[in-house]
């Protein structure tokens, strides 16, 4: 499972942060940050799930006002 995460539409709700450890809030961005991550395309972010996290990482995924975080599972399918 691997989280996508688009930080060009993050508006700094930060809900994510509450939700999932590997979102940390920058304040100096006013966004998220994805620890871990890697820049795929300009402002998108990927990073694999640990296990144990997939939950957490859905919540993110859901708890985010601008839907800026999609969750994939092993097979590239859409979960969240």
């Amino acid at each position: 499972m691997y989280v996508e995460f688009d930080r060009d539409t993050c508006v700094g709700m930060f809900q994510c942060v509450a939700e999932w450890d590997a979102f940390e809030k920058n304040l100096n961005d006013g966004k998220a940050d994805l620890a871990g991550s890697e820049e795929e395309d300009e402002d998108l972010f990927v990073v694999e799930v640990p296990d144990g996290e997939e939950l957490d990482a859905k919540f993110a995924a859901r708890s985010c006002p601008v839907d800026a975080i999609e969750v994939y599972d092993d097979d590239g399918e859409q979960v969240v």
